[in-house]
């Protein structure tokens, strides 16, 4: 959800001004997800790299998480959706961590639109910790090297219960993935637009899931393969 800043920066606002308008692109986009039967949306919230910005506006995008938090969840789980925070969350305060806590319990039950929030995540973390848990039970015993395969390395991600990604936005103009999901997203296909995240909607949703939706996804394949025409 690339863009909050330069949104801000565009109306002579403070970045974080940006971010409050985020907030409110996401409940659109949540909106329109779970009006048109999308099963999972996940949202790059916060990375582990943006722990490098000005502590000022970390603090204050810290405030709004938990403020999206207390203002949210209640309706989240009115609408029967399952909220699931993805990411090192030890790094958050307690109080923090505890409203995630709660937010998460709270919504357990539902089974609606998945919604991923990727807070503290990176791609590279993820895997890391995956191998790392891995190690620990051939360190133990439970696990032979020679078991490790992709299938057991997925299962240790912390998106081990959901699909692969079918399809990847980027708001923004940047062109690449910035450590979101990097495994996962090994067959994604991939999304970028020039639109700012606050100024994204149901339209540009629509939009994109059109272009996937054109696309063809042979996953190594021949298109003969997929249609059946391949020469005997």
């Amino acid at each position: 959800m690339d863009g909050n800043g330069r949104w801000a920066k565009q109306r002579l606002q403070p970045r974080f001004m940006g971010h409050r308008a985020g907030v409110r692109a996401v409940e659109g986009i949540v909106k329109h997800c779970v009006a048109t039967g999308v099963e999972v949306l996940s949202l790059f919230a916060f990375s582990s790299e943006n722990w490098r910005r000005p502590g000022k506006e970390v603090n204050l995008l810290m405030e709004l998480f938990s403020h999206a938090l207390d203002n949210q969840v209640k309706r989240l789980h009115k609408n029967n959706i399952r909220l699931n925070i993805i990411g090192d969350i030890g790094r958050f305060s307690d109080s923090l961590q505890q409203q995630i806590a709660d937010a998460t319990t709270l919504t357990a039950a539902n089974d609606g639109l998945i919604l991923n929030i990727a807070a503290n995540y990176g791609g590279r973390w993820d895997i890391t910790q995956s191998v790392r848990q891995i190690a620990d039970k051939i360190k133990s015993g439970a696990l032979q090297p020679e078991q490790i395969d992709e299938t057991l390395i997925a299962s240790h991600l912390v998106t081990a219960e959901l699909p692969e990604p079918d399809l990847f936005i980027r708001t923004g103009g940047e062109q690449r993935i910035s450590n979101f999901l990097m495994w996962q997203l090994a067959y994604t296909e991939l999304y970028f637009t020039e639109k700012l995240w606050p100024e994204f909607n149901a339209q540009d949703l629509d939009a994109a899931i059109e272009s996937f939706s054109s696309r063809e996804r042979r996953f190594g394949r021949t298109s003969e393969q997929l249609t059946g025409q391949e020469d005997a």
